[in-house]
């Protein structure tokens, strides 16, 4: 397939238009959707996109549609994806569960907007536990938490090359201000950078003769015996468990010598390291803790970070959504825990830094 991208170029643009961007430099070949603020422009940008490249889009019915219908196109061999957010994405969890329960390397982006219902469609971190566990099954997927339209870029190409390494569905979250708000980001042909893109293959439709040629091909997601799907999901644990050195994700800073860490994800990141830089200024030990994959989580670098701080802040536009994750993995520490959570609504460093020094006191 032709590079999209020729060399580098530095653009100016929103988040859902770097998303329709990187799929095409990654290699999609098919979107499958249906409109939902705050995505709606992935879709928007991709059917104006596609046809320059030869790639194709299918709008659905709705949202189960157009989950299951990536699970199809996967299934034939296509390099497909789906965006959505909010109800979309509960909707969705149907077909995730699915990609899931076979093995497909399901790529979806999630624009995340706040709930319940129809809710807000502007700004939220508001469906991390819905997109790191939501759905049928034990939630082995892969879910990374970008903070910039860079990283849209990023970790859409590099998404599409683990969900089809791995075969474990693949989300890439961003927020409704990062879908609708521009500023600028180098778009690049993966290959000039050295980044291998993984090609899709058919899954099903093989050629030979099953027993002689090849293996069969048992996608299944329904079993009749309890012992059956135990061992399935044994099988699928330990390939979960032996992937997740190779994929999890974090950013760590000023963690060794830190009294308090700052723990946040995804744009609201980008304030906490803000924050961070300001009050190590102003002479106060502060560290930054971002886990980059909250599926999986980075349990192992999140325990190295704290095992010299005394309070850990978890910072985020949720009502503890992210904290619930720190605290899971951090089950055995003896440690404090305290929270600025302000869901749907916007977190500057100035808060941070408030909250920070009302929590030292």
């Amino acid at each position: 397939m032709a590079s999209v991208i020729e060399g580098e170029k530095k653009v100016f643009m929103t988040g859902n238009e770097v998303a329709a961007w990187a799929a095409l430099a990654a290699g999609a070949d098919i979107m499958f959707g249906y409109p939902i603020t705050p995505q709606n422009e992935v879709m928007h940008y991709w059917t104006r996109l596609a046809p320059r490249y030869g790639r194709k889009f299918l709008q659905t019915e709705d949202e189960i549609s157009a989950g299951f219908t990536t699970c199809g196109g996967l299934q034939a061999g296509c390099k497909a994806f789906t965006a959505t957010a909010g109800p979309g994405n509960v909707l969705m969890q149907e077909p995730y569960g699915m990609a899931e329960a076979m093995r497909l390397p399901l790529l979806a982006i999630i624009q995340q907007r706040g709930g319940p219902s129809s809710g807000t469609v502007v700004y939220s971190q508001q469906e991390v536990t819905l997109t790191t566990y939501g759905g049928n099954g034990e939630g082995h997927r892969i879910v990374y938490s970008t903070a910039s339209h860079q990283e849209i870029y990023d970790y859409v190409i590099k998404g599409f090359n683990v969900a089809w390494k791995y075969r474990f569905p693949t989300f890439v979250m961003g927020d409704g201000y990062q879908a609708k708000m521009r500023e600028s980001m180098v778009m690049y042909d993966p290959a000039a950078r050295g980044i291998e893109l993984v090609p899709a293959n058919p899954i099903i439709g093989l050629s030979g003769e099953i027993g002689v040629d090849r293996e069969c091909v048992h996608l299944c997601n329904i079993y009749s015996l309890e012992e059956e799907l135990y061992e399935v999901l044994q099988k699928m644990e330990a390939d979960y468990q032996k992937m997740t050195p190779e994929v999890v994700e974090y950013d760590a800073r000023f963690c060794e010598d830190a009294e308090i860490i700052v723990v946040s994800h995804g744009v609201v990141s980008r304030a906490g390291q803000d924050a961070v830089k300001i009050l190590r200024a102003q002479g106060f030990p502060a560290g930054y803790f971002r886990p980059i994959t909250l599926r999986p989580f980075p349990q192992e670098a999140l325990r190295k970070a704290v095992e010299n701080c005394k309070k850990v802040l978890v910072v985020e536009s949720a009502l503890n959504q992210l904290q619930r994750l720190v605290k899971e993995n951090l089950y055995d520490v003896a440690l404090e825990v305290d929270a600025l959570a302000k869901p749907a609504v916007g977190i500057i460093a100035d808060e941070i830094v408030a909250r920070y020094k009302e929590f030292r006191k």
